[in-house]
């Protein structure tokens, strides 16, 4: 597994990044060789943050904690990380991966009235609804947006209140 460390407002120590590698190492059997592991750390005032994204073959998987120590985020993290895993491990090991769509993500026009503090582009893959919840749980986010591989439509699975989910689908 590759691993890439990124520190915002604070410069990462070797023994910070050898712990983070020793914890990573652990989650290498869930893996494949070509695995990208991404750590970020934030520094704010007396709140540390580590955020770990893990991808390999289309799949991402991430965890983010805050702690005033940096070391027991990390621990934290590689933990909800884990946890994912092993939650997910049997519809991980059955999942057919797809390659990412290749048509650019087009932003919807902007109001006026509204103050857009962030953009993010991604590709939209092609999957089915069971596959954009799972990765979505994986990605510990409340809804997730895919182009169902049957109809080639984009749609949208949230998570509710009440623990089920919904699909949101355009009409024509």
């Amino acid at each position: 597994m590759k691993i890439t460390y990124t520190g915002r407002k604070v410069t990462l120590k070797p023994s910070f990044t050898q712990k983070a590698e020793e914890e990573l190492r652990k989650l290498e059997k869930f893996f494949s060789d070509d695995a990208q592991a991404q750590v970020t750390v934030t520094v704010e005032k007396d709140r540390q943050t580590v955020e770990i994204t893990v991808r390999d073959k289309g799949v991402s998987i991430r965890a983010e904690r805050v702690h005033p120590r940096m070391e027991d985020a990390l621990d934290d993290a590689v933990d909800l990380l884990t946890r994912r895993i092993v939650k997910n491990r049997k519809r991980l090991n059955t999942k057919i991966s797809r390659p990412a769509y290749t048509e650019p993500y087009a932003e919807p026009a902007e109001e006026e009235d509204y103050n857009v503090i962030r953009e993010k582009r991604f590709s939209v893959k092609p999957s089915s609804v069971d596959e954009a919840i799972l990765e979505m749980n994986l990605l510990g986010h409340s809804f997730f947006m895919f182009r169902d591989a049957e109809t080639d439509e984009v749609n949208v699975v949230y998570r509710r209140n009440d623990g089920t989910y919904g699909l949101l689908i355009p009409e024509r």
